[in-house]
């Protein structure tokens, strides 16, 4: 009986027995899907995959489920939805305990506890644990963004940036405060905030040492060691360090006076204004 041959994979040292085998699973590491549907243009990296796919365009499912009547093309797809009406998830991870629908998914949880990175982008060479990670990180080089706001046409790279970004249309402000309910379309937006009610203060003035809760804050902070005045008023032309100065100043031409006095109903332009004359009725 001959010596047995092992092949070995030069970029994660996993060994086959067949080299057509080997072939197979440097596909993960390339990203190649050499074989393509010639229906739609769908391209797998295994033969059996597409097969199986095919199936699909030829209209044919004759594996129903008993419980909705969805009906399917193979006998494995059918069993993989069947464990949503049953809520079995019988491919638990030996490390965390968390369980999953199929093996594959399970397959791929694990690598975030072996660190096993099979995903390696073209470009620089940098790994990534499934392939949806390369896919979404190679954007950056290709400068690709699929995902189209229809309110605006702003485009990204990702669907949850996308998303994120159909706040602003919508007025949604999803994220919450649990200390004074502010609400926010970001939830990038609402950690800066608890900042304030945290007491921290992360963002340091490189001229000053001046700390301050937000990087907006600090920003508009380095503006008064900068001189720059980037809010310029279109009435008269005058400039102001942040957008609350130039929206105080605009009142002077608008006429806007949104600051009531509760005891007499004088109107003023700023609240410092307001504060002043309720001295009067105090005494």
């Amino acid at each position: 009986m001959g010596k047995k041959i092992n092949h070995y994979c030069s970029q994660c040292g996993k060994s086959f027995a067949n080299p057509h085998f080997l072939k197979q699973h440097t596909y993960i590491h390339t990203g190649e899907k050499p074989y393509c549907c010639s229906h739609c243009g769908q391209s797998f990296r295994h033969l059996s995959n597409l097969n199986r796919h095919k199936l699909l365009h030829s209209g044919v499912k004759p594996y129903q489920c008993s419980e909705c009547e969805k009906s399917f093309a193979c006998s494995w797809y059918l069993k993989k939805h069947e464990l949503i009406h049953t809520g079995e998830k019988p491919y638990c991870c030996s490390h965390c305990g968390k369980c999953f629908r199929n093996a594959n998914d399970l397959k791929v949880h694990e690598r975030i506890h072996t660190g096993l990175k099979l995903y390696v982008c073209s470009h620089c060479c940098k790994n990534f644990i499934t392939s949806s990670e390369l896919k979404t990180h190679e954007r950056i080089h290709t400068g690709e963004k699929p995902y189209q706001c229809l309110h605006c046409g702003k485009s990204f790279t990702q669907s949850s940036g996308l998303k994120t970004h159909q706040h602003i249309h919508t007025g949604e402000k999803p994220f919450h405060c649990s200390q004074c309910g502010k609400s926010f379309t970001q939830s990038s937006s609402l950690k800066k905030h608890q900042n304030v009610h945290k007491g921290l203060k992360p963002y340091v003035c490189s001229q000053c040492w001046k700390n301050f809760g937000t990087s907006s804050e600090l920003k508009a902070h380095e503006r008064i060691h900068t001189g720059e005045k980037p809010y310029q008023c279109l009435h008269c032309g005058k400039s102001f360090t942040n957008s609350t100065g130039l929206k105080t100043h605009q009142r002077i031409h608008t006429g806007e006076k949104p600051y009531t006095c509760s005891q007499c109903g004088k109107r003023f332009t700023q609240l410092s204004g307001l504060k002043v004359h309720q001295r009067i009725h105090t005494g």
